[in-house]
């Protein structure tokens, strides 16, 4: 389980890229990209076949983007996060968070272990149901994962 401190340090980050956002303004990619933004972090958006995101510009490598972000959200398939997350190293990123919701998400064993090899500090979930204020469903998800005693601390 990953602790409440890699959580709180992740988010405690005001630059971050979000990795794997979709062309399509109606994509939960794209809704999770609006309300960090909402929430005051300067998100940057990363996908090689996408020229901008949210009238911002969108940058195919994490190693492209200047100034560098400090942590990276990752919300591709699994079956590319590992090479996301080698990505990741090589940009000098200590901080990533895997997204999943239900199913594998980004989450894969390769990834985490390369994270966890190379020094950076990774998350796994959902990052909406960390926030104050969640709404709904994602305090709810929060909430039920308090009670079944498998919420971060």
């Amino acid at each position: 389980m990953v602790s409440r401190a890699v959580i709180d340090d992740f988010l405690g980050r005001r630059r971050l890229a979000v990795v794997g956002v979709s062309r399509s303004p109606k994509d939960f990619t794209r809704v999770l990209f609006r309300e960090f933004a909402k929430r005051g972090y300067d998100v940057v958006p990363v996908n090689p076949k996408v020229d901008e995101v949210e009238g911002r510009r969108c940058y195919g490598r994490m190693e492209d983007i200047q100034p560098p972000v400090e942590g990276a959200l990752v919300m591709t398939r699994a079956e590319v996060s590992e090479g996301v997350v080698r990505d990741c190293a090589a940009a000098g990123v200590t901080r990533v968070w895997l997204y999943r919701a239900m199913g594998k998400g980004a989450v894969s064993p390769e990834a985490v272990t390369f994270c966890r090899e190379h020094g950076i500090a990774v998350a796994q979930g959902c990052p909406l149901m960390f926030f104050p204020k969640a709404g709904f469903p994602h305090g709810l998800h929060g909430w039920l994962l308090k009670l079944a005693g498998s919420y971060p601390k």
